[in-house]
């Protein structure tokens, strides 16, 4: 039987988590294919019912916007993810003559790795750019990184639900203020976890450039095309360190390869490393 995993979203075209994934299974020696579908969130649920009744899937993939509506088309949700209400990976577990499908959240496990990779330790005074489903994420990271409380800067304070219950959930005092305060207090931070899509941050990257203040923190930005972008570019010339989105991608694709092969013990060093060849990574050893 044929095996194989995609990665959902809209759009999907730029997404590099097939190449990660190639890599991995290509080294690994397992036959998954891997393929990147183009789905709004109307389709999700046509979608999901066609892979019910498909054999030989191992994964998904889950990224924007479909990460929030995936909690309601799986069989069962677990850990941070049910906490978060976000879903990023679904995994397909044999059950009796079928399946069942699990929502589970490897972004936090991303984050967590790509910022400490970086230097980071615990936050004093972390900020989040962005509220959708990755912010939710950045907040549970931030948590496991030993902060308690942190600012979120949005484009629209109402449409922050999500995040909100994800940090009541967590005990982790989130502050909630609108982008255009952002400016001065983000370039103090000692983290900035930017969730904004491509070229939505540049607006207060320019902002950032006019305090012509230090920005001494890390900051990871999750979107990574194009790259540089233009708040990576001011804050590293600043004196901060920027962490490319491509790091959190990384990291939260180790877990899934772990869950969509099922060799969890094999997923080692060396798959690793073939996975940063894959899209231009420094290698590494977790």
């Amino acid at each position: 039987m044929s095996l194989r995993a995609a990665v959902l979203g809209h759009p999907i075209s730029h997404s590099r988590s097939p190449a990660l994934h190639h890599a991995a299974y290509n080294m690994l020696g397992i036959g998954i294919s891997y393929t990147a579908i183009d789905v709004t969130e109307d389709l999700l649920p046509s979608l999901m019912r066609q892979v019910r009744v498909q054999p030989g899937w191992r994964g998904l993939s889950v990224t924007m916007p479909l990460k929030s509506a995936m909690v309601g088309e799986v069989d069962e949700v677990r850990g941070v993810a049910r906490t978060l209400g976000v879903v990023n990976t679904v995994s397909f577990e044999e059950h009796g003559r079928g399946f069942r499908t699990i929502g589970s959240n490897t972004d936090v496990a991303g984050i967590v790795n790509a910022v400490r990779h970086a230097g980071a330790r615990t936050p004093a005074a972390p900020v989040v750019l962005g509220g959708g489903g990755t912010a939710a994420a950045a907040v549970a990271a931030l948590k496991e990184l030993g902060a308690d409380s942190g600012r979120i800067f949005v484009r629209d304070p109402a449409r922050t639900a999500d995040v909100r219950n994800a940090a009541d959930s967590l005990g982790f005092a989130l502050d909630v203020r609108p982008i255009t305060e952002a400016a001065a207090p983000t370039a103090a931070a000692d983290v900035v976890i930017s969730t904004l899509p491509p070229r939505a941050a540049d607006g207060l990257a320019g902002e950032i450039a006019a305090l012509k203040t230090p920005t001494p923190g890390v900051l990871l930005d999750v979107a990574y095309d194009p790259w540089p972008s233009l708040i990576a570019a001011v804050w590293q010339a600043g004196g901060g360190a920027v962490v490319p989105g491509l790091e959190m991608l990384l990291y939260q694709a180790v877990e899934q390869v772990r869950l969509f092969s099922r060799l969890e013990d094999e997923v080692n060093a060396s798959v690793i490393d073939v996975m940063c060849d894959a899209v231009g990574l420094p290698r590494r050893a977790l």
